[in-house]
């Protein structure tokens, strides 16, 4: 199997291609699993997958990994600290963030006034994202909506069922973990949605994205061919995955992403997509707006330029 654990080893004479266990990754099961069986000619593809956004940068920088899936804001940190050294091909994630209750309370973002959210992710795209959504919603956090922070979605669950009143925001699949083991819990609003409509009334094209695939810029322009020869697979990788949920269920099991049940699950809740080029560019820059506005350090400092977008014209 091209499943590796660490990110610190460069296969000679091979494309690296790191991802992260969860969505990011899903996407790209049906690639490895070509790679593994020996049915890519042409090019010689490593796969390694990890577990920590933490490992990604070191193996950008030091050249052990030519492509990555990685955080949609990590990637703009990248450009950042390695001065333009990463572009972004695609973006393989949209939202996989939900507000889940027990009950039938909150049917839309007005119905949270007065409620608590019990929430991880403090400092980071969670709670940027759901400031961005309350605030444009004419809610105030801290004011109108109380927000609990805890280090673990499990902390959010287990208070959740303490307080039966209140909301828990989570991502996929975790959603669909909790679920499995409490069927009470009710989706009530999916943060992806929720943005579609804030932009729709704006009318602006940004959506909520959670991951991007990003290549060195060194690598993609030595090799543009093999860029290239990526892109394709990959999108027809992202096509297979939603198109077969229950194959690509097994796969992402077998590769160690997330248990095969919860991936049968969650996988139609995930937003796995292909975006590149222009409409890339218009989604992810309207993105990082929203980061930057909340929090420059998110996006590193300031926003990218147009160079940060691979073939974006």
């Amino acid at each position: 199997m091209v499943l590796c654990t660490g990110a610190g080893v460069r296969a000679e004479d091979s494309v690296n291609v790191l991802a992260l266990k969860g969505p990011t990754a899903m996407g790209m099961v049906s690639l490895m699993d070509q790679a593994d069986q020996g049915e890519i000619t042409g090019e010689n593809y490593d796969f390694q997958i990890v577990a920590s956004p933490d490992e990604v940068s070191p193996a950008i920088a030091q050249g052990t990994t030519d492509i990555a899936a990685v955080p949609a804001n990590l990637a703009s940190v990248l450009y950042q600290k390695t001065n333009g050294g990463v572009q972004v091909l695609t973006i393989n994630t949209l939202g996989v963030l939900y507000l889940v209750e027990n009950g039938e309370q909150v049917q839309s973002v007005s119905d949270l006034k007065g409620k608590t959210i019990y929430a991880s992710g403090k400092g980071a795209t969670p709670e940027y994202a759901l400031n961005y959504i309350l605030k444009e919603n004419g809610l105030t956090p801290g004011e109108d909506v109380q927000i609990e922070w805890k280090s673990e979605h499990t902390e959010c669950v287990a208070a959740l069922a303490e307080h039966e009143d209140a909301a828990a925001l989570l991502p996929q699949p975790f959603v669909t973990t909790a679920q499995s083991k409490n069927d009470s819990l009710r989706v009530a609003l999916d943060l992806t949605e929720e943005w579609d409509k804030i932009q729709k009334d704006n009318g602006g094209n940004s959506s909520l994205v959670t991951g991007v695939t990003v290549v060195r810029t060194e690598f993609a322009q030595e090799h543009p061919e093999i860029v290239e020869d990526f892109m394709g697979r990959y999108q027809e990788s992202v096509s297979y995955v939603n198109e077969h949920t229950e194959e690509a269920a097994k796969l992402i099991g077998d590769y160690d992403i997330v248990p095969e049940e919860i991936a049968k699950k969650a996988l139609p809740e995930c937003n796995i997509v292909y975006i590149d080029g222009a409409e890339m560019k218009e989604k992810l820059s309207g993105y990082l707006e929203v980061l930057e506005q909340e929090n420059p350090q998110a996006v590193g400092g300031v926003l990218p330029a147009d160079e940060f977008y691979y073939d974006a014209e």
